[in-house]
């Protein structure tokens, strides 16, 4: 059974800076694509960004150029550097980490979010 364990999260300004950190810990598999999402109040979860294995990245439009996936590969922990945030970041940020199995359907291991705040 894995565990994402998602922290850093907290308030801030307009225009400042914070950094989530996800670790997965307990797989017995391969640890496929990790991502970023999020939830606002009354909106629906969203997409902020992923990441495979292999480095290859990808951003919902509204944070490219301010928000920087990343991961370790060795710890099963994933990053998300958060810039110039705005005060649309704020929601619920959840990590996702696909499982891959030999033979068998991948599995999802959702973490238990972390809150942003950013304030105007």
């Amino acid at each position: 059974q894995v565990q994402p364990v998602e922290s850093g999260g907290g308030l801030v300004q307009a225009g400042g800076s914070l950094r989530l950190s996800c670790a997965a810990s307990g797989s017995r598999f391969s640890i496929n694509t990790m991502g970023w999402y999020r939830q606002a109040p009354g909106k629906q979860r969203e997409l902020v960004a992923d990441i495979t294995t292999g480095g290859r990245t990808n951003y919902v439009d509204s944070v490219k150029g301010r928000f920087t996936i990343s991961r370790d590969n060795a710890k099963n922990t994933l990053y998300l550097q958060m810039d110039s945030l705005k005060p649309e970041d704020t929601g619920v940020y959840y990590c996702k980490v696909v499982v891959v199995r030999p033979a068998r359907p991948s599995l999802n291991y959702w973490g238990q979010g972390t809150q942003v705040t950013v304030s105007s």
